[in-house]
């Protein structure tokens, strides 16, 4: 099984929760806040994966086998890495807009 078939199902899961949270955001008039602080969050998960992992691989912490990646590395990190950051992203900030949605259905919540 390669990581891009596992990835698969999780990024699907984490894709519809998402979208269901910018239907939620659409309505309460709030999208373009909720899609920035998604761009901005992943941005930095996968800036600091790339990183991290990097210097993981490169210490020998571990290491991917060659017939589970696509074959296609940013430095010793296989793209497929990025796919967890991702589904982690759009999980929670679909999950972080239907919870404010749920605790202050009418209004726009700052907090």
């Amino acid at each position: 099984m390669t990581y891009l078939l596992l990835s698969t199902p999780f990024v699907l899961a984490a894709l519809a929760l998402f979208g269901t949270g910018a239907a939620h955001a659409r309505r309460r008039g709030d999208l373009r806040r909720y899609l920035s602080g998604w761009g901005a969050s992943s941005a930095a998960l996968l800036v600091l994966t790339t990183v991290f992992d990097n210097i993981m691989i490169a210490a020998g912490l571990f290491d991917y086998r060659e017939d589970g990646i696509s074959g296609v590395r940013i430095a010793l990190m296989p793209v497929e890495d990025l796919l967890y950051p991702i589904a982690g992203a759009l999980l929670l900030s679909g999950v972080w807009q239907l919870l404010d949605a749920a605790r202050a259905p009418g209004g726009r919540s700052d907090a």
